[in-house]
């Protein structure tokens, strides 16, 4: 099924507003303990808890308007609820830290797959916005692999030796420039490898 086009303003608000509302939410109760059923709660784990269902409902609202969702998509919804829902249910913040480990992982080993085979899965999904040529498609894909092989190991490395809040600030802010910039820096491979808007690789 086609995806279907809707307002672009509200796309991006549906994909990021979960993000922005979990950041704003950690920032207004990091510092509060919340006593529920003779358990006392830190303020990141009900944040986590109101994050959950937020992202399913977003998640929802976006296949409901587009009819589609991709498989990046999926697999962190998936993940999401299953990490998020650890950390709330066994009252644990290090499960939900661990979750982009777990997506950079996943995604780093099925292009690392494709690329065994000589296939570019990440082809498959940006086709349509990166028209480029078979060897173009492979060199980015060999970069993306081991770019998020590297954002699995530099995630670890955040949550596992600093504070929570610094955790929180650089998934929020520190994530989203690393894949910003990475796609910035690859300018040379869409000038040399282009094919032309109209004139896709087949």
């Amino acid at each position: 099924m086609a995806e279907q086009k809707i307002n672009p303003m509200l796309k991006t608000a549906l994909e990021l507003g979960p993000v922005v509302v979990f950041f704003a939410a950690y920032v207004w109760l990091k510092d509060r303990v919340f006593t529920i059923g003779g358990a006392d709660y830190e303020g990141f784990i009900l944040v986590t808890a109101g994050f959950i269902p937020l992202m399913l409902i977003s998640t929802g609202l976006l296949w409901k308007l587009t009819g589609h969702l991709s498989k990046m998509q999926v697999v962190t919804l998936v993940l999401v609820v299953v990490f998020g829902g650890l950390s709330v249910w066994l009252n644990d913040d290090r499960f939900f830290k661990m979750k982009p480990t777990l997506i950079y992982v996943l995604f780093g080993g099925a292009l690392g797959f494709g690329l065994l085979r000589g296939e570019s899965y990440l082809q498959s999904v940006m086709d349509a916005a990166l028209p480029l040529t078979h060897d173009g498609w492979m060199i980015l894909t060999r970069r993306l692999c081991g770019f998020f092989f590297g954002l699995a190991v530099l995630n670890e490395a955040i949550w596992r030796t600093q504070s929570t809040e610094t955790w929180v600030y650089f998934k929020t802010f520190g994530l989203t420039a690393a894949i910003f910039l990475f796609f910035l820096t690859q300018g040379s491979v869409f000038k040399k490898y282009g094919t032309g808007e109209d004139t896709p690789e087949t």
